[in-house]
């Protein structure tokens, strides 16, 4: 299967499984590296607010990439799904 400017369709999935791969792995190390600066139990008084809005800040970051991560694993795995069904279509069609 090509595409019209005679680019094979197979190729032009795995370079775009390839991109959403990568900023997925990207997201993942900038999540683990927010991850790794949240406290999981801090015990505060009413002068250290500034640590408790800090570690607040963390938080609702770590909770604003968990949707685009999600779809990024589903986009992910259905590109490679397709590439790989239309790699055994393409090898059966041969045979």
């Amino acid at each position: 299967m090509e595409t019209p400017e005679g680019t094979p369709l197979l190729t032009v999935l795995l370079i775009v499984w390839g991109v959403v791969t990568a900023v997925l792995l990207i997201l993942l190390i900038y999540r683990g590296t927010l991850e790794s600066r949240e406290d999981d139990q801090i015990f505060l008084d009413a002068a250290e607010e500034g640590m408790a809005r800090e570690q607040r800040a963390i938080v609702a970051r770590i909770d604003k990439l968990s949707k685009p991560i999600t779809g990024l694993v589903v986009a992910s795995g259905a590109l490679l799904l397709v590439a790989a069904g239309l790699w055994l279509w393409d090898a059966f069609k041969r045979f």
